[in-house]
């Protein structure tokens, strides 16, 4: 399957000169889902995830997907003040500041293999935060799963220790 079929694309969105990848056609196609869930299945081995991790928001679709296929559970990387209870913060830079992402404290068990999801790897900062985050609470990053790779941002050259896995690369 073709998913770039599949991926709309929104120039100047959300802001003049962004060329916007959109893949909720994706999301709609039950055997693009399908597919999604199978090509992943055969890059990341079963006995080497115990929980998926999905990156606010779209990641959290992913990893819901994958959760599902691998029969395991799933934890949220949210942004700062949105989850309840005790959470553990990582701060990182973004093109114009910081930003915080936060996970609750007692989901991950300390020697748990997480698999982080989301929809995207542009740049790579809020993955790389987002295994800080993972390793802070005793998690083991067993990789990254991602839909869409921007390739001329350079974002897996931050993440390169782990076993990363793009399925569509611009």
């Amino acid at each position: 399957m073709n998913l770039k079929e599949k991926i709309l694309e929104f120039p100047n969105f959300p802001k003049k000169g962004i060329l916007f990848r959109d893949f909720s056609p994706i999301l709609k196609d039950p055997s693009a889902l399908s597919f999604i869930a199978d090509e992943f299945s055969k890059y990341f081995h079963p006995n080497d995830i115990d929980v998926f991790a999905g990156i606010e928001s779209r990641g959290f679709l992913l990893a819901c997907v994958l959760a599902s296929r691998y029969n395991k559970g799933l934890v949220m990387i949210r942004k700062e003040g949105k989850l309840p209870g005790k959470t553990i913060k990582q701060s990182y830079k973004i093109e114009y500041g910081q930003d915080t992402i936060e996970i609750q404290k007692d989901l991950v068990k300390k020697g748990e293999k997480i698999l982080i999801c989301d929809d995207l790897l542009a740049t790579g900062g809020t993955a790389r935060a987002s295994a800080k985050l993972i390793e802070k609470v005793g998690g083991k990053i067993t990789g990254f799963a991602f839909i869409i790779e921007l390739t001329e941002l350079n974002g897996m050259r931050g993440i390169s220790q782990y076993n990363c896995k793009s399925l569509v690369k611009y």
